[in-house]
């Protein structure tokens, strides 16, 4: 038998920013009638190839065919023209329109110079009836539920003629009855012999769609795969390069405190469409950390611990008191609960301001117009932790933003030991900073938890996608996948293959 002809193939692309590498030499082939899954960790260089595919970025070297021939799309438009359709996470539609509106914006069929509603309505309807779909095209979207306008936002990329269709984490804000419906959707336009490129960090679903699956890697192509024959432990060590190591092995073996009072329980805390249910514990004087793969839903209980996001299910207590749930940061900040964002540029550093002005901030939210600090005051403060955390750093008057990664990650978590929390939560801490920063960084930590140089020791949740970092910090370690717990292992339980095993285990 000749082998299938591939609709879209990918050789040699290359792509750099200033000082970053992107993508190096990647390929991919997409063929007709496929679902093909593009896995890998944050910073693989899966949003850059797809940016490439679809026309925002240009290639510095490489070449793209489509059903044989050379593209070299320089737009989303030109992109389109050729067949290749997008859509994205967060939902691109105008929810005030109508699913019929949505579906034909931008080419509402019209006659005699005016709108043709009935056109308009007919034209959604055939494009629906492709799909298999039932919805009514006279409702305003913001009326459907999310499946619904993930499925709506899919009709209008297929309005016309598609030779692939992108999609870019379409689950994530999705509960697992619109997984189903929209998977169901997926498998007939693949069935109509549609290629599919399908972007996912969720192993389940992964195996549950996908025909083909290639892994990225550090901004190139690991390799290309067969699902049926990668194994799920097979792929998530693709994924993540994980090393073998005997003095790793030992070393991990060492303990580290007795348990302590607890500073926060976490009963059946959830969150619909966001996390499962779940029990976490952690007591004082010790690192939890989180392990799993991006999307397993670390980020999404670290926000609900620290009232970022509204949790739908369950309760917390603080300090073993009577069960709550935060409002908002600010009632955890109250309760002695403090949160580092993984993207430290949006959510933590105010770049304009100097480095004791951004320590100061949550000391100011916690205290408000109670807190009385004189200038020198404040820079006593500030310098103290200075020194004390190793910040390299001209005063304490100089602007964070002339500051290197590390530096300012190390000024994020002296803003939040000032407030003198029970609880800190760390998502991501050392992303984006060099090897040297990292490593002091995670003896920081573990030094406040375990033996601080002042005041009482700390809980610490500490979330990496860095396996290395979570075992080397954590004194227990609670592994996650697809939004659930997987389950909760002492310091020196396991190592990396151990924890990618859990991982990659079927599900009970």
């Amino acid at each position: 038998m000749t082998a299938p002809t591939p609709v879209l193939a990918l050789q040699g692309i290359c792509k750099s920013f200033p000082g970053v590498r992107a993508l190096h030499e990647v390929s991919l082939r997409l063929f007709p009638g496929e679902v093909h899954a593009l896995m890998g960790q944050n910073g693989a260089g899966k949003s850059t190839l797809i940016k490439v595919l679809t026309g925002l970025y240009e290639p510095d070297a490489g070449r793209i065919e489509l059903a044989g021939q050379e593209i070299a799309p320089r737009s989303t438009q030109e992109a389109q023209d050729h067949g290749i359709r997008t859509v994205y996470q967060e939902v691109n539609l105008c929810p005030n329109l109508s699913v019929a509106e949505n579906i034909c914006l931008g080419r509402l069929p019209k006659r005699w110079g005016r709108i043709d509603w009935a056109a308009v309505r007919a034209e959604a309807q055939r494009v629906l009836a492709q799909m298999e779909l039932d919805i009514d095209v006279d409702q305003p979207l913001h009326r459907c539920p999310l499946a619904q306008q993930q499925m709506v936002a899919i009709a209008r990329a297929l309005r016309d003629p598609a030779k692939v269709l992108i999609l870019d984490e379409p689950t994530s804000s999705l509960d697992d009855a619109a997984v189903q419906q929209l998977f169901a959707v997926l498998r007939r336009l693949r069935d109509q012999g549609l290629a599919i490129l399908f972007v996912t960090h969720f192993l389940d679903q992964t195996y549950a769609l996908s025909d083909r699956i290639t892994v990225m890697r550090n901004g190139e192509t690991e390799g290309e795969y067969l699902a049926k024959d990668l194994g799920r432990l097979a792929l998530v060590n693709k994924m993540v390069g994980a090393a073998d190591s005997a003095a790793e092995k030992a070393r991990l073996a060492t303990t580290a405190t007795a348990d302590g009072a607890p500073v926060l329980q976490a009963e059946k805390i959830g969150r619909s469409g966001a996390l499962q249910p779940m029990d976490v514990s952690l007591r004082r004087g010790e690192v939890l950390g989180l392990a799993g793969l991006l999307g397993s839903g670390r980020t999404e209980l670290a926000r609900l611990l620290f009232g970022a996001d509204a949790a739908d299910t369950g309760h917390l207590r603080v300090a073993g008191g009577a069960p709550k749930r935060f409002g908002s940061p600010r009632e955890a900040i109250a309760a002695g609960i403090a949160f580092c964002s993984e993207d430290r540029k949006h959510e933590g550093c105010i770049l304009e301001l100097s480095v004791r002005e951004n320590i100061v901030l949550a000391l100011q939210a916690r205290h408000g117009l109670r807190l009385v600090m004189t200038p020198a005051e404040l820079e006593k403060m500030a310098d103290d932790y200075i020194r004390r955390l190793g910040i390299k750093t001209a005063s304490s008057a100089t602007p964070i933003g002339q500051l290197s990664g590390g530096n300012q990650q190390k000024v994020l978590l002296a803003r939040w030991l000032a407030t003198q929390p029970a609880l800190l939560i760390l998502d991501e801490p050392t992303r984006g900073i060099d090897v040297r920063a990292k490593e002091e960084l995670m003896d920081a930590l573990r030094g406040l938890a375990h033996a601080p140089e002042s005041g009482e020791p700390m809980s610490v949740l500490f979330i990496s996608s860095e396996l290395p970092e979570v075992l080397h910090c954590s004194d227990r370690v609670l592994v996650m996948r697809d939004r659930h717990v997987l389950g909760e292992y002492p310091r020196g339980a396991l190592d990396e293959a151990g924890v990618l095993g859990v991982i990659a285990a079927d599900a009970p």
